[in-house]
Parts: structure tokens; C-alpha cells; sequence
């Protein structure tokens, strides 16, 4: 997807990953909500999850980031970070961080479903994880502030645990700070031992050149063109479905 353009990979994943969900996970069914809810979500979601046993609905939200820093949540009201603020020094009472991790500035902490999907584009390797929320929540056991120096225009609260070691951090706050910006911020590097990855750690991949061209065929050929190709291309799905033994 990142061969057709940073500025659209991300649009791209959101549709696939939504169309891989409703062609090869049985019992669920997804919804792609990001465009639907253009510029007035009130979640971050670009997609929405059915499960039809149990009708439950869950939004998720599509990262696609280098290995590195990563944005979990944006806080675009800068509530995390004014309550963090409110404390006169850095906070190293465990009792004291879970009234403010359980507080309704973070009300959103672990109500958050990230499914980034992080590249090294270098060695051609991506790795999907999962954020463990419960688990920085319950070992966070002090949160530093760190002022502004070495390249930052704005403090950053961050998050350790009783190793010292880095669990995630809250960036930016002021109204001069970048809105989408804020938030909930971690690092894939720093941070690992707060990840689940679901693809079991690093997995190659190469660049498919052929599918850059379908979409660009796609774009300057007719609907009768797209309904023809939308017949090779179900009858191949279900080819894969028959091959893995997904099929029914």
C-alpha cells in the first residue's frame, strides 16, 4: 500500500483490512467507518466489528508507523495531559497514579483498540501488535515529567515501571501545541515488553508491483471493466478460502 503513497496507504489498509475481516473471519462481520464518520467521530475508529453470535460491537483504529515512536491515542481536549499537570511533582505513589489512571481524564485508557501495524521498510519486515493497556496500567508505579530540551517544543509526562523501565508517555499540551499530536504515545523499540504481537514477532514481505498496477488500471478503465475484474477477483478469493479450508 505504501508504493501507491504515505498520504493513502492508511486509507487503503482501512478497506482492506475491513473486506479481509467480512471474507475470512466467520462469525464477524466489519464495517468500514472512517469516512462514513468524516471528521466527526466520536471515537477513534476507522473501522467497526461485529460479532453476530453475540451482536457485541467494537471500534478498532489502523496504525501504520515505522518501529519507533507511536501514537496510541489522540487527546485532542489535552485532558491527560491538564491532569497530569495538576500534580506539583512527579508522581511516584501507586495509589495515588491508579486514582488518576481510573480518573475521567483517562476514562479512555484502556477502552482504546489500536491494531498498529509497524514497518522497517530497510530489512522489508513489518510486525502487527497489540498494546497491553491493563498490563502498563497496573505496573506503571511512577510518571515523570520531562521537561522541554533535546529537540522537544513541550514536556511529556511518561510512564514507568519498577524496573525504570519505559512503558508509554502523554505528549503536548497548550494551545500551541499540535492537536492531533497529543495524546497517548508509546515506543515499539522502548516499550516492547507492553506489546502482544499477533503475527509472532517479524514477518518479510516483498513489494507487489502488480497490484500498484491494477489500481492505476482500475482508476482510468470503465464500471464494466471494474465488474469484470470484481469476478476474477471473487472467484481467486474463494479459491484461497478452498485452500486454507476456510470455504463452506
Amino acid at each position: 500500500m505504501r508504493l501507491i503513497g504515505n498520504k493513502t496507504h492508511g486509507d487503503l489498509a482501512e478497506i482492506a483490512i475491513s473486506e479481509f475481516i467480512n471474507q475470512y473471519m466467520y462469525d464477524f462481520k466489519s464495517i468500514h467507518v472512517g469516512k462514513d464518520l468524516y471528521r466527526a467521530k466520536s471515537k477513534e475508529e476507522d473501522i467497526k466489528i461485529i460479532n453476530e453470535i453475540t451482536k457485541e460491537e467494537f471500534p478498532v483504529s489502523l496504525k501504520a508507523y515505522g518501529n519507533g515512536p507511536l501514537q496510541l491515542s489522540t487527546d485532542k481536549e489535552s485532558k491527560m495531559f491538564a491532569r497530569l499537570s495538576k500534580e506539583k511533582k512527579n508522581i511516584t505513589d501507586k495509589k495515588r497514579i491508579d486514582e488518576i489512571l481510573n480518573g475521567d481524564a483517562f476514562s479512555d485508557f484502556q477502552n482504546i483498540n489500536v491494531l498498529p501495524l509497524i514497518y522497517d521498510e530497510n530489512k522489508k519486515q513489518c510486525n502487527i501488535l497489540v498494546f497491553d493497556y491493563l498490563k502498563a496500567k497496573k505496573e506503571t508505579v511512577k510518571i515523570l515529567k520531562m521537561s522541554e530540551g533535546k529537540g522537544r517544543l513541550h514536556p511529556v509526562f511518561r510512564f514507568f515501571n519498577l524496573k525504570d523501565e519505559y512503558i508509554c508517555e502523554v505528549r503536548y499540551g497548550g494551545t500551541d501545541a499540535n492537536a492531533l499530536q497529543r495524546g497517548l504515545w508509546t515506543h515499539t523499540k522502548n516499550g516492547i515488553e507492553y506489546f502482544e504481537s499477533i503475527t509472532n514477532g517479524w514477518i518479510d514481505y516483498s513489494h507487489n508491483l502488480i497490484l500498484v498496477k491494477l489500481f492505476s488500471h482500475a482508476l482510468v478503465s470503465s464500471e464494466i471493466g471494474h465488474t469484470n475484474a470484481l469476478e476474477k477477483i471473487k472467484n481467486d478469493i474463494i479459491r484461497l478460502k478452498k485452500q486454507s479450508g476456510l470455504y463452506k
